[in-house]
């Protein structure tokens, strides 16, 4: 390979190189020729050849000029080493720079229409822009700007034209980005990474002074650009949307237009040039921000859910760029800025996200700089300052009364924005928030917006049916993802995805954490009160009022995502008696105590469903195990016979009742997590109401409330609930016992105490001891009324005292069935069997048939002869659990000949569990279990075979514990 030749750095050798090849074009104007001269330029330095410029370019330009038609190849081999020389050189000539700007332009421009491009080809149109974006970043030091005096108008017009056609017309994508660049660089606003000239003020000025006569047909072609055709690409998208931004960001600047212009009288020597200047008046400026709002917005509504990201990114660009630079005298313009930047606050790309955020920052700091610069300001800055805080909580207003109706008719990406734009006006807002909710008119309206679009949907008959007690109670202590997982999810009527649910909680955190939390709960406990139509929502807005107010998942300006801060105008105390307030409204008789079943007695409807066929059918050999398993908790699938349900009203009135506790115990919940620790003066009023609602028979209502648990133990700072409930069992246990005093008045103070035994462990057991007593008292004075609710209670006291006192025997006996043969499944034909002869039994027949040897009574051993010597034998006191499951077991046998099925098979489940409580003690088991023997053959005999089977159970069970 020959070594590289050193570039001639001698002017004097340069030119005489140069001078035979340049003489050789402008004679003979040939494509060769050109390319000959071009070869020779790249062998000189370029600090030679800017002292040979003027030399070069003239057989160049000489060429350009000859007239009639000339060859494309010739044209583009000339305008691509013209493109070398400027882009190696500067132009410090002002005559250089005007003629050959012109003559680059003749390049593309018709013959008959200059202002449009010549019908070339693509390779010729691109190396004519190339060489024109030479020249513009050639441009030397201040000749640059008589691009822009009046004089000018003509050529520059026809620039502009010239560019803007072949930005719009042109079907490459590099000649449209190529044409836009140069656009950029035609107003000195080029982004590129070339040395640029910086203008003064002055000169932006005059520039902006000189563009003004252009700023129609650049918005409006380059608006077309932008919502053009999606196959353009997203390059072309972007340079479109720049230009458009920086051409109206340097007109309508602030400073330019308050600063104003000096009424010149135009030179008579312009003539009818003088015709085409505009004067930026402050009528003007009105006129045109109306017209460029049209524009805008129609920009903003084909870019702000574009699928590529960096166009909207840029169009964030755009918005920073026009609110910082020309937020007074668009006017009309700022209303649709600011909501197209908000909007992209939850874009789904992190990038944009990230630089709106950054961009609101600073948005909002101008806000309240401009707010709160006082005397540092004329009178006129501050009436400018709060002109823009008036756009912004008008235009919250305004999108405040359209919400509702947006949300019933847009779809759900449509409904994101829009609150994705709300969200971005409080953000923007910041502390003026609380400003803003000062006005009746604009909470009004912010409030029954929220109140409207957050109507749950109240249809679904699923929620009354949903009934089961044991999946509540029955719960393990300390598992909080059992209750995670069966979270019912709210339904509401004008939305179904659940990131606009997450939206609208984010917009009541705000309003939460800018506002004025005694404004905001007084209002909206005054919705709450008012009307029953808005409870519901009002609870929930009110929950994340104060969740906000505490700082909790609110994204706050200047503080990154989801801070946890403390509200700019909530104190601790003030949470505290927001709190207090909100929880004491929830909690009072006519809000807590409501009706979430059917009045319908739910007994007997039990009893219908399980003396249906399908419970009759259901024992068989192939289905043993479901009945076992369906035997021991009972939920009707429907809620009643088509003939005696409630009606669709009614439904709807069970529903919303409901949600409305499932909002309220939540709401507690909420309460915990704002106020921490500081939440534990609070137990004593908020805790024995949430345990009330754990034991409820609703489904919903009983998750809600453990859910509601779990966040009070952990926010007061208790590792589990049973060290929530242990720790606060003195005063909820003494509540119980006045309670049972007055069932009539508080009759869900058994279910309390069923909570409590569930998720406690035995040191509850000395407290409990007198309680259990006062339960069973209260049983006997309530058989016919309360009898299943203490049923419960009995049951839930049984499976504690065998959770906590766990049998050895119980283990040994369980232990064979991991390894239990298949054959030793409970055989319906011997089941059968064992009945028949267990009646047989009962009514005295085949007793005869009895070996008398096996009634002889054994004598005495001489054990038994040795302990009556020494005296009579003293009987050890039992264990405090002992004796009550004795005492519980005296009560069930007499509820074994209840009327009510659904009662009866309870009591069965209660006696099994003292079976074996009991079992570790056979001189306590066999005589409770002989004295319940003759009611139990009762039910063997003579019940429902869902009841035989169950006391079958029993006699196993007590069969297996008695060895």
């Amino acid at each position: 390979m020959p070594p590289i030749m050193a570039q001639i750095s001698d002017p004097k050798i340069a030119f005489a190189y140069l001078r035979p090849a340049c003489v050789l074009l402008t004679r003979a104007p040939t494509v060769t020729n050109v390319e000959a001269l071009s070869g020779q330029v790249k062998d000189v330095d370029d600090a030679t050849l800017q002292q040979l410029q003027e030399y070069v370019l003239f057989p160049l330009r000489f060429v350009l000029k000859v007239p009639g038609p000339k060859n494309e190849k010739l044209v583009q081999a000339v305008v691509e080493a013209v493109s070398h020389v400027l882009e190696n050189t500067c132009v410090q000539s002002w005559e250089t720079l005007r003629d050959l700007l012109s003559e680059i332009c003749l390049c593309l421009s018709s013959p008959t229409d200059p202002g449009k491009a010549a019908d070339t080809s693509e390779e010729l149109k691109s190396a004519v822009l190339r060489c024109l974006d030479a020249l513009l970043h050639a441009a030397y030091g201040d000749i640059v700007f008589k691009l822009f005096e009046p004089i000018m108008l003509p050529g520059l017009g026809a620039a502009i034209s010239l560019l803007l056609a072949l930005a719009e017309k042109e079907k490459s994508r590099e000649l449209q980005a190529a044409a836009l660049k140069c656009l950029r660089a035609l107003t000195l606003q080029c982004d590129c990474t070339q040395e640029h000239v910086v203008p003064s003020s002055s000169e932006r000025c005059a520039i902006g002074s000189t563009m003004a006569s252009f700023l129609p047909g650049i918005t409006v072609s380059v608006a077309r650009i932008i919502t053009g055709d999606l196959r353009q690409g997203h390059g072309v998208t972007i340079g479109a949307i720049k230009v458009w931004s920086r051409t109206v960001g340097l007109v309508m600047e602030d400073t330019q237009i308050q600063t104003g212009e000096p009424g010149k009288t135009p030179s008579l020597d312009l003539g009818r040039i003088a015709q085409l200047m505009v004067h930026r008046t402050p009528a003007w400026a009105e006129s045109t921000a109306g017209k460029l709002s049209v524009l805008l917005r129609k920009i903003i509504s084909c870019t702000s859910s574009h699928q590529h990201w960096r166009v909207r990114l840029e169009m964030v660009e755009l918005d920073n760029h026009l609110l910082a630079r020309c937020s007074q005298s668009l006017g009309e313009c700022v209303g649709p800025l600011l909501e197209a930047l908000v909007g992209a606050v939850n874009d789904e790309d992190p990038r944009v996200r990230k630089r709106c955020e950054v961009v609101l920052s600073e948005v909002s700091q101008r806000s309240q700089r401009r707010s709160s610069s006082g005397s540092d300001i004329t009178s006129k800055s501050s009436s400018n300052a709060q002109t823009f805080t008036d756009v912004l909580s008008e235009n919250l207003h305004s999108l405040a009364t359209s919400l509702p109706r947006l949300m019933r008719t847009s779809d759900d990406q449509k409904k994101l924005f829009v609150l994705n734009v709300f969200l971005g006006y409080l953000k923007v807002l910041g502390p003026l928030v609380s400003a803003v909710l000062n006005s009746a008119a604009h909470l009004e309206r912010i409030s029954k917006a929220l109140m409207q679009v957050l109507e749950l949907d109240v249809m679904d008959v699923r929620i009354v049916e949903e009934r089961s007690p044991a999946v509540t109670i029955e719960t393990s202590p300390g598992s909080k993802d059992s209750y995670a997982a069966h979270t019912q999810r709210k339904h509401f009527l004008y939305f179904t995805d659940g990131k606009i649910f997450a939206a609208l909680m984010e917009i009541c955190r705000t309003l939460g954490y800018y506002g004025n939390i005694y404004l905001l709960t007084d209002h909206f406990l005054d919705l709450y009160r008012r009307s029953s139509a808005y409870r519901k929502q009002a609870a929930m807005v009110l929950n994340e009022i104060v969740r906000g107010a505490a700082g909790i998942g609110v994204a706050a300006e200047g503080h990154g995502p989801e801070t946890e801060v403390r509200g700019r105008s909530a104190s601790r105390e003030d949470l505290e008696e927001a709190a207090a307030s909100v929880m004491e409204e929830y909690t009072s008789l006519h809000n807590w105590h409501l009706i979430t079943v059917s009045e319908e007695t739910e007994g007997d409807r039990q009893d219908q469903q399980l003396l249906s066929p399908p419970g009759l059918l259901s024992i068989s050999n192939n289905n043993v195990n479901d009945t076992k398993a369906n035997s021991l908790h009972v939920i009707p699938s429907s809620f009643g016979s088509p003939a005696s349900s409630p009606s669709t009203s009614a439904i709807h009135q069970l529903n919303g009742n409901i949600w409305q506790l499932c909002i309220q115990l939540e709401g507690i919940g909420c309460f915990a997590q704002a106020l921490g620790r500081d939440f534990r003066p609070l137990l004593m009023t908020s805790l024995y109401p949430v345990l009330e609602k754990a034991g409820e028979e609703s489904l919903l209502v009983s998750q809600a409330a453990l859910g509601s648990m779990w966040d009070v133990s952990e926010a007061c700072g208790y590792r589990s609930l049973k060290e929530l409930i242990n720790e606060n069992s003195d005063y909820l246990l003494n509540d119980i016992s006045l309670n049972l005093q007055r069932l009539s008045q508080h009759p869900q103070a058994p279910r309390v105490l069923t909570v409590m035994l569930t998720h406690s462990d035995c040191s509850l057991l000395p407290l409990v001891g007198d309680i259990v007593q006062d339960v069973l008292a209260a049983l006997d004075l309530s058989y016919d009324h309360k009898a299943a609710l203490f049923c419960s209670v009995l049951h839930a006291l049984m499976k504690a005292l065998a959770r906590w006192f766990p049998s050895t025997r119980t283990h040994e006996s369980a232990r064979p069935k991991h390894t239990a043969p298949p054959e030793e499944v409970l055989d319906i034909r011997q089941f059968l069997l064992d009945l028949r002869k267990q009646k047989e039994l009962a009514e005295g027949i085949g007793i005869e048939e009895d070996d008398p040897e096996d009634l002889e009574v054994p004598p005495p051993t001489q054990c038994e002869d040795g302990e009556d010597v020494d005296g009579p034998d003293v009987k050890a006191e039992l264990p405090a659990h002992l004796c009550i499951t004795k005492d519980v077991m005296e009560r069930c046998i007499h509820l074994l000949s209840d009327p009510s099925l659904r009662l009866r098979l309870k009591v069965l489940d209660v006696l099994e569990l003292c079976v074996c409580v009991l079992s570790e003690r056979e001189d306590e088991l066999l005589p409770m279990a002989h004295r319940c023997w003759p009611a139990l053959l009762q039910r063997l005999t003579a019940d429902d075979p869902l009841a035989v089977l169950r006391a079958f159970r029993v006699r196993e069970t007590s069969a297996v514990h008695a060895g």
